[in-house]
């Protein structure tokens, strides 16, 4: 069970980042350069609102799910019966309210339909999710990881054809991409649906309200959580939408820099998906956590600082490669949101080791601050700053939250840096910090320099022994124990 569990998790990896990482870098850049900044603006924008309320579509049940059919899975028949009535019934809660949030901040005719169709898709995508948390709970991993790119898989033919495929005779619309997205959600329920029912057999739908408060008992902790970090994570396009004049546009701007962090940031959360049954498991045996963080503090702490640092040299050189529009002003957001890599890496690892531990006050406590944070300082830099004042501001809280988040947890599991380990770390980001100016001082071939630091970087991390094959070995090794 171990090795199967292994070999499919990797298998999960391995097609995620095939998939999304061509549906990020290929079809959503496209269409970012295919639209003008305030059509790919606005969408951002409502996409992100929309992800605001995304708790109310589920609250914790897919979580709750999983684990019950993982542990007793001739349940599925009748937890199918319960869970999808009121999936549905969570369905028209969400669309309602953020309906009437929508029409509070004055959205116009043409944005409001585009959010109702945004708000079918986040249905459809939350039914996916639920259901897959079936065919995962039934062991089925290589299935559940086939549905968990099918959707996107659909969406890079759908738009490829459209992008690329010379069938439109007028321009590429954003409707296009949001229509292809519902499209491909509601194409991957009724397969994950097919495969449900094939397990579950007959189902005769039911409606139970003790079991409702049971289920809101037992995963308000987590639903609160994902509520408050959606609000400090998904907050920044939308409010830049709102509060400046030529806000669809600043929001497209704040989109293209995004899209690259977002493309690299999928790594180290895919990297956080391994730890948590990892730190689980040590947990509850009672064993040493402490060399399994120091181990993927290196890992992710060579991938962050060689980003960032390419980041701060070639992001308008980057920005120029991927599009085709306002690359000066993109360049100088991407070299802000580009830090943020680190701290949200260092919360993959810290804030992973506290959920698993079940430190879900501290959690909560550090993410309400977050969310404050956030909305605080884009209230003030956003009004004179656009979108780089949002930027600075997903920095700082980022920032103070995976801090507060690292603090917590070295002091719950009492992991220590001593100084000469600290004074290698400095000396090892002076050092490539250092090597990436050269390289550029001396060429002016940008992608070759990249993957000269990318190198470099590796070199490095042995001298200053940051980083050894022991380290993977030993982490590997682990998550077969």
């Amino acid at each position: 069970m171990k090795k199967r569990f292994v070999t499919n998790l990797f298998f999960l990896l391995a097609l995620n980042i095939l998939i999304k990482s061509f549906w990020i870098l290929g079809v959503d850049r496209g269409v970012q350069n295919a639209v003008s900044a305030d059509q790919y603006g606005l969408y951002f924008a409502l996409l992100n609102f929309s992800f605001l309320f995304n708790i109310l579509l589920d609250f914790g049940l897919t979580n709750y799910n999983n684990r019950i059919i993982a542990q007793h899975p001739h349940l599925l028949p009748k937890y199918m019966a319960q869970l999808i009535p009121i999936k549905f019934a969570m369905a028209i809660v969400f669309t309602v309210v953020v309906t009437i949030v929508a029409l509070s901040l004055g959205y116009n005719a043409h944005a409001m339909k585009l959010l109702g169709i945004m708000c079918l898709s986040q249905f459809f995508a939350s039914l996916l999710l639920y259901l897959r948390s079936n065919i995962s709970g039934l062991l089925m991993f290589k299935t559940d990881s086939i549905l968990s790119v099918l959707d996107r898989f659909i969406v890079i033919i759908l738009c490829s054809i459209l992008l690329w495929g010379g069938v439109l005779k007028t321009g590429f619309k954003i409707e296009y991409f949001i229509y292809s997205q519902l499209i491909a959600y509601v194409l991957a329920v009724i397969v994950a649906f097919t495969i449900c029912v094939k397990q579950a057999g007959f189902l005769r739908p039911k409606w139970n309200y003790p079991f409702i408060v049971k289920i809101i008992k037992d995963s308000y902790p987590y639903a609160l959580l994902v509520l408050l970090m959606t609000f400090y994570n998904r907050a920044d396009s939308v409010m830049i939408e709102r509060m400046v004049d030529n806000g669809a546009e600043q929001s497209g701007i704040y989109a293209s820099a995004f899209r690259l962090v977002d493309a690299v940031n999928m790594i180290a959360y895919l990297f956080s998906v391994i730890l948590l049954p990892l730190f689980s498991r040590l947990i509850k045996k009672k064993e040493d956590i402490r060399p399994i963080v120091k181990i993927s503090f290196h890992l992710l702490l060579v991938l962050t600082v060689c980003f960032v640092i390419l980041s701060q040299f070639y992001g308008l050189d980057l920005m120029n490669l991927m599009y085709n529009k306002h690359i000066t002003e993109s360049s100088e957001v991407f070299r802000i949101l580009s830090i943020c890599f680190i701290p949200i890496s260092m919360t993959y690892i810290f804030g992973t080791l506290l959920t698993a531990n079940g430190s879900m006050k501290y959690l909560n406590m550090v993410a309400s601050l977050g969310m404050v944070l956030n909305i605080g300082i884009n209230l003030f830099l956003i009004p004179r700053f656009f979108a780089l004042g949002a930027a600075y501001s997903s920095l700082i809280a980022q920032t103070l939250t995976a801090l507060f988040q690292a603090i917590i947890a070295m002091k719950i599991f009492k992991i220590k840096f001593n100084i000469s380990y600290s004074l290698r770390i400095i000396l090892f980001i002076g050092s490539l910090a250092l090597s990436a100016l050269l390289l550029r001082n001396i060429t002016t071939y940008w992608v070759y320099n990249i993957l000269i630091t990318g190198f470099v970087m590796v070199v490095l991390s042995f001298v200053f022994k940051i980083f050894n094959i022991k380290d993977i070995v030993s982490l590997l090794k682990a998550s077969k124990e």
